[in-house]
């Protein structure tokens, strides 16, 4: 099929310069945090097939153009290596089976030689497959192929829905990681700004449960206050996907429409529109449900609740569970992440998620309202203080949940027990994590949800941390540490 299809093959050449000796498209110097990492599991990590998942347009595909670039610096033959963009090739519609069909029209007419014949040679081929959850069944097809031929691949994927549907097939043959809009050094490093090393790694999170680790940080964070601050006050101002940065001069107005319509709308239009078996999910229902999402961030909205504002905007009468399920389908485009409450002598409390988007910029242009996060712009608009503050727990809490075997959930009140904002888990150890986002912090009455947690055994909490607006706060107890949102946010 594919060697009949004379648009087809030339589309693909046309994707794959390199293998004419011409150069691909121009790419950004600018490198996102998973590049090195990225390249050691396509190289020679332990799984076959490395998952790149994310919400679109914060730059899987420049990463993976930039891999493609890396090996072909390093001397890798550019025969060995294969793209197909899936999104882009509608040729590709009429192949029954289009991952193997290509594998195998690539093995004949490029790579001169079957696979493991390449990989016993020591010239393993390199396939990169963009956007892959846009084919059905594609998690089958990247199981046979990779079962019965030696390769390496890269898969990449906006809609983590789709991309999850395909683990249990690829179960022990795929390593995963996901990537989210820019980190506050990201951003810095954009702006020109000096970043210096990370703080935080995520090798290795025993680190987090020491105190010392956290004062530490503190200091490291005060030496690079200048750039760190400037950087956080461009993340408040225009939040954290790439183009905002890279195009700093575009205009809000215009940044929020193309945000809605590439990021959120096609989320919604296109990810998950098709449930099971092709069955279709009301759209209007989802953007109701987004549009809750945002409103709600950094909280824990009751089912009830949720219902009854859907019930008044749609005139319908929709079930809770029905809502709740929307939910988590927006949660698996990792749009959003749903932080759970807190699990307790093994028995999960019934208690609602907290909600955290992944961009304060995609609620800002969804709902068409500016809500600045750094302190200098807050200050000048005080009555949208305690709506940040709900906001800047959003951005926290994106912001654990992105960290690999980091396990995050919220403490809701139980009892006398006050509730806590997140609780962080490291081995046997809990974290409690409280966001104050205000100028004045009062010692007593601020740090008494920590407190109340660090003082029960049963949690085994070593120290707290207590996130702020400002730097520099102290509070008596030296048990718990204080941090501003964007010295948190520096660390990683």
């Amino acid at each position: 099929m594919v060697r009949s299809n004379w648009v087809l093959t030339d589309n693909l050449r046309g994707v794959n310069p390199w293998w004419e000796g011409k150069p691909g498209p121009q790419l950004p110097s600018f490198h996102r945090w998973p590049f090195q990492r990225l390249g050691r599991m396509l190289r020679n990590g332990m799984a076959p097939v490395t998952v790149l998942r994310g919400p679109r347009r914060v730059g899987k595909t420049v990463l993976l153009r930039q891999l493609i670039n890396a090996l072909l610096a390093e001397g890798v033959e550019a025969k060995r290596i294969f793209y197909v963009p899936f999104d882009e090739l509608p040729t590709l519609k009429g192949l029954i089976e289009p991952v193997l069909e290509l594998a195998r029209w690539f093995e004949a007419e490029i790579l001169g030689r079957s696979f493991n014949q390449a990989a016993r040679a020591g010239a393993p081929a390199y396939l990169f497959f963009d956007e892959v959850q846009n084919l059905d069944a594609w998690a089958p097809q990247v199981k046979n192929l990779v079962d019965n031929h030696t390769a390496r691949l890269l898969v990449t994927g906006s809609s983590s829905l789709r991309i999850e549907a395909g683990r249990d097939s690829l179960a022990g043959r795929i390593a995963q990681l996901d990537l989210g809009p820019l980190l506050l050094r990201e951003i810095a490093e954009l702006h020109n700004e000096p970043v210096g090393e990370p703080v935080w790694t995520d090798e290795n999170l025993d680190h987090l449960a020491a105190l010392d680790f956290w004062r530490q940080a503190r200091e490291k964070m005060a030496a690079a206050a200048p750039s760190r601050r400037r950087a956080f006050a461009a993340f408040s101002e225009r939040g954290a996907y790439p183009i905002a940065h890279e195009k700093a001069d575009i205009p809000w107005a215009e940044l929020a429409s193309y945000l809605d319509e590439t990021v959120i709308r096609r989320a919604i239009q296109h990810d998950l529109r098709l449930g099971p078996r092709g069955a279709k999910r009301d759209e209007r229902l989802l953007e109701e449900v987004f549009r809750l999402a945002c409103r709600y961030a950094g909280q824990t909205p009751a089912a009830d609740t949720m219902t009854a504002e859907i019930h008044l905007a749609l005139a319908s009468n929709i079930g809770s569970n029905r809502i709740l399920n929307y939910l988590r389908f927006l949660d698996r485009t990792l749009l959003l992440r749903l932080i759970p409450a807190m699990e307790l002598r093994l028995k999960k409390r019934r208690a609602a998620d907290k909600i955290c988007l992944c961009d304060p910029a995609l609620r800002a242009a969804w709902l068409q309202e500016m809500v600045p996060l750094a302190p200098a712009a807050l200050a000048s608009q005080p009555h949208l203080s305690d709506l940040a503050g709900r906001i800047a727990e959003s951005v926290l809490g994106y912001f654990f949940a992105s960290i690999p075997h980091l396990d995050t959930a919220h403490f809701p009140a139980r009892g006398v027990e006050p509730e806590v904002d997140f609780v962080l888990t490291v081995g046997t150890r809990r974290i409690p994590v409280e966001v104050k986002y205000r100028r004045r912090i009062d010692p007593h009455a601020d740090t008494l949800g920590l407190r109340a947690f660090l003082q029960k055994t049963v949690y085994n909490a070593p120290l707290g941390l207590l996130i702020t607006l400002e730097d520099g706060v102290t509070v008596p107890d030296p048990r718990i540490v204080c941090l501003s949102l964007s010295e948190i946010l520096w660390m990683r």
